[in-house]
């Protein structure tokens, strides 16, 4: 037996032993597997991770939103009306889709109906600018745009009038866009015939600047899901926080692994807020909570008085998303050594919607991350590859020199970029939020860096800010600290 054809046929069966223990499929009835996984040659990931839950207890509350509870039973009739509404005006699965929206039962009920539709869906990031969003609606070819009423005006410059429906009115009175419940008014909650091939879902790079790259995702395999669940072991059947976006490629994952492991998700429409996320945890009994880093660390900012008002022993996972090789891509084995990471998964996908692609080695992919082994084979990440600061002929990533920087109690948070030096040609400027109360000297805290780092590290500048500009999924803006004034 050839050794690929081998390591296939194992890996298989590892993965159902995975699937088999964390309670997301049960090997004790044959014909739900096999409706399970053609539904995933059809479906989708999102659509069919929640029919195997409608089918397995319909009952079941799966989500929470601002506006109450939705049990899947009722989720699956309103996503079938919405489907045939969406037809029923011209949408077809040749038509892509686009949604711009917050995380309520709208977001889940466009991703449902697009799945059972067989439509591609572009998820859009609430944070991007007019002519971002007018850009990527023309390179993706949307057809038309699911949106919440707020985001109507970001939309002025398409030179090309599409169909747009509200998921969310938000109170606006005058608006002419349908909205879902005026679509699925009155239409069949029966479900369509199935489509030939999943639509597909594109997930958009952050953007930080310039129009943002789309990375779709087709069918997924659910044995796929057994590399996540084989390392990070959510639990059955219990309620998820889901405080991170679901366009979020984070939230997105975790909505569907958490119906697929047959759990309640409690959604978060509005800014996120530190305090409400624990009252969830506890009102809810939540056993995932799902953020971004930046939203653990203002959760942990909060402090240990004002976290112990709050139960979150429930709790089991919290999870918060963000090997090696040298410059000419040999693998790097010994410690301390800096290099780019490259990962290997069957999650991996196979380019960005724009016809470029990230670097593969070997099978894998780039992450677009750079760090070192430690003498006990950890991984450690130094930074973005592309966040590097060649500073005086040196080196220098910003995350060692922020991480540095937070562990002063009067530092709340910090962030460190590379400006035009006449001797050095960069050199760097911490941007620092104050801990409330405290009173933070610059002096003190070069001397506090260049006491621990080389020189090299040691920032030029201090400049101390209110707050710092981050995108919707909290990723910093370190374009815009770059030109920042630092007066």
């Amino acid at each position: 037996m050839p050794a690929a054809l081998f390591r296939t046929m194992a890996d298989g069966l590892s993965a159902i032993g995975v699937l088999r223990r964390s309670g997301a499929i049960e090997l004790r009835d044959p014909v739900e597997l096999l409706r399970t996984a053609r539904d995933a040659t059809v479906l989708g990931p999102v659509a069919t991770a929640f029919a195997h839950a409608a089918r397995h207890n319909g009952a079941a509350t799966a989500i929470v939103d601002e506006q109450g509870p939705l049990t899947f039973a009722e989720l699956d009739r309103r996503s079938n009306a919405v489907a045939n509404g969406l037809v029923a005006r011209g949408i077809t699965s040749a038509t892509v889709l686009a949604t711009l929206c917050r995380d309520h039962r709208g977001m889940v009920l466009s991703l449902l109906a697009a799945g059972k539709l067989g439509a591609r869906i572009v998820l859009l990031n609430t944070g991007m600018a007019g002519p971002q969003l007018v850009s990527v609606a023309e390179r993706e070819n949307v057809g038309a745009i699911l949106l919440d009423s707020e985001f109507l005006h970001r939309f002025g410059d398409l030179p090309n009038k599409l169909p747009m429906i509200l998921t969310s009115d938000d109170g606006w009175a005058n608006h002419e866009q349908p909205t879902l419940d005026d679509v699925r008014a009155g239409q069949p909650t029966r479900p369509l015939a199935s489509p030939e091939q999943p639509g597909g879902i594109v997930v958009l790079t952050s953007g930080t600047t310039g129009t943002p790259k789309g990375a779709p995702r087709g069918k997924v395999s659910p044995l796929q899901s057994a590399q996540f669940l084989d390392r990070i072991p959510l639990p059955k059947a219990s309620a998820t926080v889901l405080a991170a976006p679901a366009f979020h490629g984070t939230g997105l994952s975790q909505l569907i692994l958490g119906w697929a492991l047959g759990s309640t998700i409690i959604l978060q429409q509005r800014k996120f807020d530190p305090r409400r996320t624990l009252a969830d945890v506890e009102h809810h009994r939540a056993g995932t909570l799902v953020l971004v880093p930046t939203m653990l660390q203002r959760i942990v900012d909060l402090g240990e008085s004002v976290l112990a008002e709050y139960d979150t022993s429930s709790l089991k996972v919290i999870f918060a998303a963000g090997s090696g090789y040298d410059e000419d891509r040999r693998r790097i084995t010994e410690p301390g050594v800096v290099g780019t990471i490259f990962v290997a998964s069957a999650l991996s996908f196979g380019g960005y919607t724009d016809g470029t692609g990230k670097e593969t080695v070997d099978g894998m992919q780039s992450s677009g991350d750079v760090g070192h082994l430690d003498a006990a084979g950890r991984l450690f990440i130094d930074g973005r590859d592309d966040d590097m600061i060649v500073s005086g002929g040196e080196n220098v990533f910003p995350l060692e020199v922020e991480n540095l920087l937070v562990e002063r109690p009067d530092i709340l948070e910090a962030a460190v970029v590379g400006v035009d030096d006449r001797d050095f040609g960069k050199r760097l400027r911490a941007f620092v939020v104050p801990a409330p109360g405290a009173s933070c000297d610059a002096q003190q805290i070069k001397d506090y860096v260049k006491a621990t780092l080389a020189r090299h590290k040691v920032p030029r500048d201090v400049v101390f800010v209110d707050e710092l500009p981050r995108n919707a999924t909290g990723k910093l803006l370190r374009r815009k600290l770059e030109s920042a004034d630092p007066q």
